[in-house]
């Protein structure tokens, strides 16, 4: 196991278990754009290395209201934070939930806060038969029972939706019983578009509605830190009231700055969308070739059910023998030992892994006849 500090990612833990150089490993682990970051932010980001002599604007006025603008809200809507994850814990620290509900399976990171900040958890889980989505009643039920309730749009690890008429069901019921809802869209951006399906445009009908997205998995920044929450400016201003000055730093702004005025005006965020797309069912047909069940996810990233009899640990450790790191979802509540999580790259890796993965599977079925 190399989830060690619960996430995907963890290339230095992979590095010291496997004996091999950080560099050479494939990390399938952690799902970022395949391609990178956009062309010219790096070069950009070494002229701004100058201004670390000086402190980070801690108003973030200027990726404040480039987002805004991307957004299609007001800058008092927006709270910008050191990646999703501190986004998360202003928001708890704000409002202090006794209770916060979970649909499970679910990013780890909503219970590790919730606990580290004292609220007690209650879950739900998620039906493979609706590729590991919860029941919507179930659901509505659970909302009357706590005082925040998490939910993945899509959903990490399973890569799903829900659908607009069940979100606005979850959101009616919230608001009707004074339960924060909390909108996990940090993988939003990978879907098309015309098939993204968000509540943003329902703020001012739901006051209780906080959305939190992430500018790290799109433009492939995680070393950064950047992601951001819009809800009412209310909102807004109480989960600012909790956040620690300059937090997000002055490449992280610049980053986002860069980012927000330059790759709309390329073909990066397009060419994302489209070669994530094909690759993604590329691999979820090859997979299933070879006898894995595949969760019809729509973001960049993969929920995979090995066949009997792989262990999820123990398919880790023989892709990571051959370099390459997937993640290990058998802790995660609500799925089996056999799941795993694997990123969705560009077609020289993907076929790169297939290979490795055949090969594993295959060398299992020598063993078995031996």
């Amino acid at each position: 196991m190399i989830e060690i500090y619960g996430h995907g990612g963890d290339r230095k833990t992979a590095a010291e278990q496997f004996g091999q150089p950080i560099a050479e490993m494939m990390d399938y682990s952690a799902n970022m754009n395949a391609a990178g970051p956009p062309p010219g932010l790096l070069d950009y980001l070494k002229e701004c290395l100058p201004q670390i002599v000086h402190y980070p604007d801690p108003g973030h006025r200027r990726l404040r209201g480039l987002l805004a603008e991307r957004n299609q809200c007001t800058g008092e809507q927006l709270v910008i934070g050191n990646g999703a994850a501190e986004c998360m814990a202003l928001l708890l620290l704000a409002l202090r939930p006794a209770v916060v509900g979970l649909v499970e399976p679910c990013f780890s990171e909503y219970a590790q806060l919730s606990s580290q900040y004292g609220s007690k958890i209650m879950r739900i889980y998620g039906r493979p038969e609706l590729a590991y989505r919860a029941d919507v009643e179930e659901i509505c039920q659970l909302i009357p029972q706590v005082n925040l309730l998490f939910l993945g749009q899509p959903n990490n690890p399973n890569g799903v939706q829900y659908i607009f008429d069940d979100l606005k069901r979850i959101a009616d019921t919230a608001n009707a019983h004074k339960v924060i809802l909390v909108i996990d869209e940090a993988f939003t951006d990978f879907i098309p578009l015309s098939q993204r399906i968000s509540l943003q445009g329902e703020l001012e009908r739901y006051p209780n509605i906080i959305i939190v997205r992430s500018m790290t998995k799109f433009y492939a920044i995680p070393g950064l830190r950047l992601g951001y929450t819009i809800s009412s400016p209310e909102m807004a201003a109480r989960l600012r009231s909790q956040q620690v000055t300059w937090s997000v730093n002055t490449l992280a702004q610049a980053a986002g700055e860069w980012c927000l005025e330059h790759a709309a005006d390329t073909d990066y965020e397009q060419q994302t969308i489209a070669r994530n797309i094909k690759q993604r069912e590329y691999l979820r047909e090859r997979l299933t070739q070879m006898g894995c069940s595949v969760c019809p996810g729509e973001a960049n990233y993969l929920l995979v059910e090995l066949p009997e009899p792989w262990e999820a640990e123990t398919f880790q450790m023989a892709m990571g023998q051959k370099g390459i790191l997937v993640r290990s979802c058998a802790m995660y509540p609500g799925l089996s030992s056999r799941h795993i999580r694997i990123a969705v790259k560009d077609q020289e890796h993907n076929l790169q892994l297939l290979a490795c993965w055949q090969q594993i599977f295959g060398d299992q079925q020598q063993d078995e006849q031996r």
